[in-house]
This record gives C-alpha cells, sequence and structure tokens, in this order.
C-alpha cells in the first residue's frame, strides 16, 4: 500500500498562508450590502402640482382678456358712440378753393361706419384727385371725429386753351378757375391736357427761370409781361410792354430761344431805342440765333438784321 507522504509542518503552514491572503485578495473591498436609493416618482408625468396651477391660473387670465378683447373690439367696430353719423364730425382745414362738399363726397360711403373701418390711405389717394389738392392728410379722431387737412395748389399763371382761359400751377398741373378769385398773372399759351403732366412740368419750369431772369436785369419786368407761348420748348416766346420806358405800352413780340433768358433780354433793353430810331415800329425781335438779331418792323415789311451796340 502506497503511503502517502506528510508535508512538513513549516510547508503547510506556508501553503495556507498563501491561500489566506489569495482569498482576501479576491474578496471585494466593500462586503456590506449597500442600502439601495429610493426613487420617487413624480406625478401628472413629472411636473410638479404647482406647475399646473400656475398654468391654470395663466390660462383663466388669458381667456379673461381674449374675451374683454373681443368684447371691446365689437363695441369699437359696431358700437354708434364710434360711428361716423354726421357730417359735422368731419373737420377740415387749409382749404380756399376746394369746397367742404367736395370733400365730404370722399366720405359717403362711410356714413354708419365706425371710424376705425374707414381706410384713411385710401381717402387721403381720392381727396388727392382733386385738381386743386396737393396734398392731404386724414387723421382718426376717437371716439368719432375725422380730421383732414388740405394744402391746395398754387397757380402761377392763366392758362388759355382754346376759348377757355383756366390756370396752372408749378408742376404743370392745370386747374378749373374758380369763381371771384382775382388773379394777376400772365397768359401762357401751347399746353394742353394732350401734352403730358410730366412736361408741361419742365415747360412751366422754363416760364418761372425767365420771369426770374429778366427781373434780374430790370427789376418789375415779370409785370410786363402779358402772354408767354411754351408750345416749342426751344423757343419761348413771350409779349412785353414797356421795353423803352416803364410808361412805354407798345406790345412787342421777343423770342428767347431756350437759354440765357436774361443775357438776351439784356441785349434788347441796351438796343431797343436804336433798333426803333433806325427801323421804325419794332414788332418782333427774334433772338434765337446766336450773335444775331432780327426784327420784324412796320416799315421794312419784313424782316431786318439788327446791329447792337
Amino acid at each position: 500500500m502506497e503511503r502517502v507522504k506528510a508535508m512538513p509542518r513549516n510547508a503547510a503552514a506556508a501553503d495556507d498562508s498563501y491561500r489566506g491572503d489569495a482569498v482576501h485578495e479576491d474578496e471585494p473591498r466593500y462586503l456590506r450590502r449597500q442600502k439601495p436609493v429610493e426613487i420617487r416618482r413624480k406625478k401628472f408625468g413629472g411636473k410638479s402640482a404647482s406647475f399646473y396651477r400656475r398654468a391654470f391660473v395663466f390660462g383663466v387670465v388669458a381667456t379673461g382678456l381674449i374675451t374683454a378683447a373681443a368684447l371691446a373690439g365689437d363695441f369699437l367696430y359696431h358700437s354708434p358712440q364710434v360711428a361716423l353719423l354726421k357730417a359735422e364730425q368731419i373737420e377740415l382745414s387749409g382749404n380756399h378753393v376746394v369746397s367742404r362738399d367736395a370733400v365730404l363726397q370722399q366720405f359717403v360711403r362711410d356714413r354708419g361706419r365706425s371710424v376705425l373701418s374707414i381706410p384713411l390711405d385710401t381717402r387721403r389717394s381720392a381727396l388727392e384727385e382733386l385738381s386743386w389738392v396737393e396734398t392731404a392728410n386724414v387723421q382718426r379722431i376717437l371716439p368719432n371725429r375725422i380730421r383732414v387737412e388740405i394744402t391746395e395748389r398754387t397757380p402761377i399763371a392763366f392758362l388759355r386753351n382754346g376759348t377757355e382761359l383756366g390756370l396752372i400751377d408749378a408742376h404743370g398741373v392745370i386747374l378749373d378757375r374758380p369763381r371771384g378769385e382775382d388773379f394777376q398773372f400772365p397768359i401762357v399759351t401751347g399746353l394742353s391736357d394732350s401734352v403730358s403732366r410730366e412736361e408741361r412740368g419742365r415747360r412751366m419750369a422754363t416760364y418761372q427761370q425767365f420771369l426770374k431772369d429778366i427781373d434780374v436785369v430790370r427789376a418789375g419786368s415779370s409785370d410786363r409781361v402779358s402772354e408767354i407761348d411754351l408750345s416749342n420748348p426751344k423757343d419761348l416766346r413771350a409779349v412785353m410792354t414797356g421795353i423803352s420806358s416803364a410808361n412805354d405800352s407798345q406790345a412787342v413780340t421777343i423770342q428767347f430761344g431756350a437759354a440765357d433768358f436774361g443775357g438776351k433780354y439784356r441785349l434788347v433793353v441796351d438796343n431797343f431805342a436804336q433798333w426803333q430810331a433806325s427801323n421804325g415800329h419794332v414788332r418782333n425781335i427774334d433772338l434765337q440765333y446766336s450773335k444775331q438779331v432780327i426784327l420784324n418792323t412796320d416799315s421794312s415789311g419784313g424782316t431786318t438784321v439788327a446791329k447792337s451796340r
């Protein structure tokens, strides 16, 4: 029978010591079981009760505000207190030629409507279509009034169109001649509705420049102009008196061309007496051509090239 050899005591002890160390190292560092953490579940999908209370209060307030706004809107758009019921509710200022009836006519369709529903821009545009209205301003005055401020056009000349005599402003807008108004202007010819408004405006700018230039040469000369023909944009023709002296009533037609009105008018003023003494009664002076003056006189029966000083 085979004998099992006993291990020496020291060796067994060493083996036990080794095994103990190994077991000690394999064991977890924390042998005590940790206490599980309690997880609390929030009610109402994770929102607190205070949140829902605030949301409820907000909803109530918002509903109240919307209801109040709806009631206020219904009042403002349907209450007789904000309706345009009488012509006296329309205030008008700035008009002199434009009649009040012409202005009120633009608001006839608004009678009985709330002033808040009146389209102000549309009414302003309609007012500015009136011939004498240059600009219009339309405002709401709560609770139930409309304010209209008018800026009227300023005529600067009479306009002869056939046998009719109207007025025209600096922008070339043709105006009806109001009754009872006394204007002192030259008469302009050669413009009509058939000429575009833009072109009429350009020719009226030439008209104003001409009057300004001759007044620089001799003060008050524009008051001596009785008629200006603007039919040809390259040749302004003016009928003038008082060329030789302030008391001279002789009417002379002068063709000024399209530029240098002051220089040409000075040439006429300085030489007119000489031309008339040498050639007789001068009816027409043509200044269209550079360095050349053509006279039409009674004595010559035709045209004469005049000399200048």
